[in-house]
Order: structure tokens, then sequence, then C-alpha cells
């Protein structure tokens, strides 16, 4: 076995634990002071743990936790789960539009949702959401992993007739994980309003004394003398009525933020070289004087297990909050559990008050003489007991009443949780399906209620989507692209959300189209694409062929395609056919004019040659001549309306022919 020695614990490693404990211890006595006791009376109510400190009268007996908070809060978290999760794809990639080769980005995107299902981001992705309602502020943690991967195999045997070896093969696997971290292990900056305008952020909780020592065996951390110990049970991340396992446990801090450079510079320094004084007196100021980003991981409060400057390339910090409902200027946000707390508080007593009422009015008591009883006696009212009294029994005992409960405080409670969903923005499932047949919700009521529903959950996934979604897939890309650069080229892809409509709000809009294809009929040319939407938007697991099936069906039959060309081709051909006729007709129409215009001209010229003729005048030669011009003219015209005859009869012919 390898000798394990120890790692000396010097100057420089008690002052740079120093610098980050400080900074925690402020910012846990701010976040406990101002949040600790609401978030864990929040728990409380979603897990149904009673607590005597949860008590809204100091005679209160009933411990009854109402579930209006749990199904308000559970509510909202799968509204935003199936509007992130609901078509499968939850984000895509956009590529540079001067990147000729989009292949690349293709690639990225598949291995990246093949990695994120290996390492379960969905799950986490779900859990985080769920926080974020509970507490307000969904926050996760990004970390690297190099993970060993079996899988079944075989392989052939060499010199065997068709023998194989079944076995397994190992392969490497470079992961990043996503962890929920609860709001009580986390803490930042009271001044700062997110992850990357803080000073730094910590994670505290506790880990298991193995994975410390394992960390220190293979090089993570560095070799200190630690052991178990347990001293903090704020910091488990749910509630026990029990006592809490407190073996074989050390709490760890994980520091992530900027620290002095001479801290991390001293920590280098080798044996014999010059150490800079890192707290000089009365210079408070120089500690930030020059800050880098770092990574720091205490034990606790005491041991330094580890510390180095940021070994990411984008320089980022591996950690990504968001708020469930905004707080301008503020980090922790404002969850369902925070809006609905008065009214779940308002329920609780008054349904309480109604369980007291009824432990008096329906429990049997009996008023006795004490004076007349006899001694030693055990009276309990009881079916069948006998009771021995000193005298006449109508004397001695009466039955004591305080009277009846009033039926009235069950309708206040409901009138309470009516306050409670308007409160958190969400619908009672139960109630919703009786108040549309009972004719309490018109359709026009309906629709309005149901679009500031629909309104306020999209304000809650678009700040998880901007503030969370986006981040973390972006600093995935980032670490993988560092640390497996093989799978991953180095590119800048922007990455979108791939988000649609929540759980109401589709059903709603379907409605809405359903409504639309039967007012429009089966024959409208819109109905198919309606019907299309309809699928495209349901959770079907075969919605893509159904799609694809819809599309072929829509297509025209191509031997439909080809009569109706036909068609058309033949009505074309009579059109200009019927066009053609009504020109020649036109054209022979003004050769008849022409014809009957000149007949009468020529006649009257005929007859002044004959009478020139008989006359000895010198003008009657240049007569003949101007007789046998308009003659020939006459003639030129006549050719002319014959070509054009031609000409419309030959049109005329060649549609016939085609």
């Amino acid at each position: 076995m390898a000798e394990f020695k120890e790692d000396e614990v010097t100057s420089e490693d008690k002052e740079l634990v120093s610098f980050v404990v400080d900074h925690c211890n402020r910012w846990r006595d701010h976040r406990n002071v101002n949040y600790l006791d609401k978030w864990e009376e929040y728990e409380r109510l979603f897990r149904g743990i009673w607590d005597a400190a949860d008590k809204t009268r100091e005679s209160e007996r009933s411990r009854l936790i109402t579930p209006a908070l749990q199904q308000a809060i559970e509510s909202k978290q799968a509204e935003i789960s199936e509007a992130v999760f609901g078509r499968g794809e939850w984000f895509d990639i956009v590529d540079d539009m001067r990147d000729p080769e989009k292949r690349d980005m293709q690639l990225v995107r598949t291995q990246m949702h093949e990695d994120f299902k290996f390492s379960k981001v969905k799950k986490a992705l779900d859990n985080i959401i769920l926080l974020g309602e509970l507490y307000g502020t969904g926050i996760g943690e990004i970390t690297v992993a190099e993970k060993k991967v079996m899988t079944p195999a075989t392989q052939p045997i060499p010199n065997s007739a068709g023998i194989a070896a079944i076995g397994v093969n190992e392969s490497k696997k470079f992961l990043v994980e996503l962890h929920p971290i609860n709001p009580r292990n986390f803490l930042i900056e009271p001044n700062a309003a997110d992850v990357e305008s803080s000073l730094g952020v910590a994670i505290e909780e506790y880990v298991a004394y193995h994975t410390i020592i394992q960390g220190m065996v293979d090089g993570t951390y560095r070799k200190v003398g630690i052991t178990p110990a347990y001293d903090d049970m704020k910091l488990e991340p749910v509630q026990e009525t029990g006592k809490q396992n407190q073996d074989d446990r050390v709490r760890v801090i994980r520091y992530y933020g900027k620290v002095p450079k001479n801290y991390l510079t001293a920590l280098q320094k080798k044996e014999g070289q010059e150490v800079i004084d890192l707290f000089p007196e009365g210079s408070e100021a120089k500690d930030y004087e020059d800050l880098v980003e770092a990574i720091v991981v205490i034990a606790d409060d005491t041991w330094l297990l580890k510390a180095e400057e940021s070994p990411y390339m984008m320089n980022d910090r591996p950690v990504v909050a968001y708020q469930a409902d905004s707080m301008p200027g503020r980090f922790w946000g404002r969850g369902t559990a925070e809006k609905g707390y008065n009214m779940q508080k308002a329920i609780d007593a008054q349904v309480r008050s109604h369980l007291d009422s009824l432990a008096l009015t329906t429990a049997p008591m009996m008023a006795m003489d004490a004076t007349r009883l006899p001694r030693g006696g055990k009276y309990e009212v009881k079916p069948g007991k006998n009771m021995l009294v000193n005298g006449n029994p109508n004397e001695i005992m009466m039955p004591f009443k305080f009277g009846t409960t009033d039926p009235q405080n069950f309708q206040t409670a409901q009138n309470f949780q009516a306050m409670l969903l308007q409160a958190t923005g969400t619908i009672d499932s139960t109630s919703m399906p009786g108040q549309v047949a009972g004719g309490e919700a018109s359709g026009a009521g309906l629709s309005m209620a149901l679009s500031g529903l629909m309104k306020k959950n999209k304000r809650t996934l678009i700040n998880f989507q901007e503030d969370f979604l986006m981040p973390f897939i972006t600093k995935a890309a980032w670490r993988f692209m560092q640390f497996d650069p093989e799978r991953y080229p180095v590119k800048d892809f922007v990455f979108i959300p791939c988000s649609t409509l929540g759980m109401v709000a589709r059903e709603y809009e379907q409605q809405q189209m359903v409504g639309l294809m039967q007012t429009l009929g089966p024959t409208s040319p819109i109905t198919p694409v309606l019907l299309q939407g309809i699928i495209q938007g349901s959770s079907l697991s075969n919605r893509e062929e159904i799609v694809a099936t819809l599309q072929q069906m829509s297509q025209p039959d191509p031997m439909q395609q080809q009569i109706q060309q036909m068609q058309m081709q033949t009505a074309q051909a009579t059109l200009q056919k019927t066009q053609a006729e009504a020109e020649l007709a036109m054209a022979q129409a003004q050769k008849a004019g022409a014809e009957a215009q000149a007949v009468p001209a020529e006649t009257q010229a005929k007859l002044l040659s004959a009478a020139s003729k008989n006359t000895a005048d010198p003008m009657s030669q240049e007569f003949d001549k101007r007789m046998k011009l308009a003659d020939r003219l006459i003639k030129v015209e006549d050719i002319k309306s014959n070509e054009r005859i031609s000409a419309m009869q030959n049109q005329v012919k060649i549609p016939q022919n085609a």
C-alpha cells in the first residue's frame, strides 16, 4: 500500500480559507435572517409536515394541512415542464448564415441531446423548476466528469470456428452534468442581482467522507488530515422529523468567484522563495485590488482541499439560477409558495377550527356530581359500560353538549381556496368542469380566465428560458468544446429554446381549433391545415407519422393533375378557335363592305370612260390614264383582303389539327 503523506498546512492556506469563510458567514447570516424560516415553512406546507411553529392559534388541536398550496405548486411546475419538454427536442441551434456547412450544426445538436439524455439533464431541470416554484429561485450547478461506460459485446475468438466470446466493452465518456441546488445550500452576496455580478457564490452541503478521501487519492483534492464531522441540520436538503444521518459526513464549501490573486500566487510559491504579505495592517482594500476568478473548496471551515484559477476557457462560473417570478434588484425570487402562503394559512385555520369544533360537538361528554360517585371509579362513556353511582342516576349524571358545528366553515374554506388559486395564477382542475357544465362560466368568461393564466405562465417560462435554460446549454457547449474537441467543433453557436404551450394553454388552443374546424366544415381547404396543427400540438408518440400521412393525403393525385391539365389545354384550344372564327367573320364582313363600296365607283368610272371616248376633248387621254390607275389600286386592295382571309382560315385549321 502506498504511503499517504499529508500536505503541509501553511499560513497561506489559512489566509485564503479565512477570506472565503468570512464572506460566506456574512452571506449566510443575511440569508438566514431574511429567508430561511419562511423557506422551511413553505417546504412543510408543500410536503404536509406539521410543526408546532405553524399553529394559527394557541388552542389549536388539529394538525391537518390542506393540499391547496401543494396543488398550485405542482400545477405550475407541470405547466412549465410541459412547455419546455412537450415537443421532445427542447433546444435548437442557429448557425452562422455565412457558414456554407450546416452538417456540423446538426451533428452538435444531436450529440448534445444524446449526452444530456445520458446525464439525465431533463430530470435535473424538472427538479430545478420545482425548487423554483417552491422557494422562488431555481439554482443548478454544472459539473464535468469523465466516466467509464460499460456495454455488452461479443468478440470472435482467433483460430476458432465461429466461436465468439461474450463480455463487456469499456469506454470513457465525457459528461456535463447538472445538479439541483436547494436555496438553503446556496450563498451569494446580498447586494448581487445575479450570479455573474456577485463577488462570488458558494454551495455548502454535507458530502460523504469516502468521496473526499477518493478525491485526495486521485489528486483532485489536497491531502489533509480531515475527519468526519456534523454540526448543522439546516444544511439538509429536506426536513425530517427524526434524527438525521450524521455518520461519515463532511461539510464542504465549494466557492466559485473572485479571490485576490496574491492568495493563489502565494500558494504556488516554492520553498525558499519570498512570500508576499497578504494582509498588511490597515489595508482592507488591498484584498480587492487584483481579483481573479477561481475555484476554492474548503472542508469544515478549516481545511483547504482545492484552490486554482478558473479552468474553463470562457472564465465563467458553473452556476446558473433564475427567478420564478421576477423581483427586480434582488437575487432571490418569488415563487408560487410565497404567493399562496397567506391564503393557505387561512384555509388551514378555517378547516382546523372546524375539526376542533367537531371534537367538542360529536364526542360524548358527561357532567357528574363528584360527591355522589364511588371512590376510585374510572368514569368513561363507552357503549355497554355500567356506571356505579350513589343515588338516582338522573340526578347525578347529565349529558353535556356544546351545540352544533357551523356548516358554513367549509364554504368559507372554499372561498379562501379560490383566492389562493387567484393569487398563484393556477386553476382548480376538479371544480372547473362543474362550473362550465353548470353554466357558471360562460365561453367568453372562460376564455378570458384562461388567457390570463397563460400569460402568467408565459412570464415564468420566459424567465426560465432566458436566465437558466439557454445559459446552461451555452455553458455546457463550451465545456464540451473544451474537454471533448474531437466530438464538438469549436464554433460560436447560438442556441434557441424549442418550447411550446403548456398543458392548459395547449388544451384550450386545441378546443378553439376544433370549434373553428366545425364552423368551416369538412370541405374547406383550411380544415386539413387546422387538423395538422391539432396533431402537432398533441402529446401522441407517433404524431410525426400522422402529420406526414395527412400531408401526403393533402397532395393531389398525379393522374388527376394530368387530366386537369389536358382539360385546361382543350378549353384553351377551343377558346382560340372561337376567337379565330370571330376574327374571320369580321374580316369577311370588312371585305364585303369594301367590295360594296368599290362597285359603284367602278361603274361610274366605266361610264365616264365611255363618254370620254365619244368626245374629241384633248383631256380624254389623261382621263383614261387616271381610270386605269384607279382600277389597279382597287385590285391591290382586293388582293390584300384575300390574304387576310386566308391567314384567318389557316389559324382556324391549326388548333383542329393539334
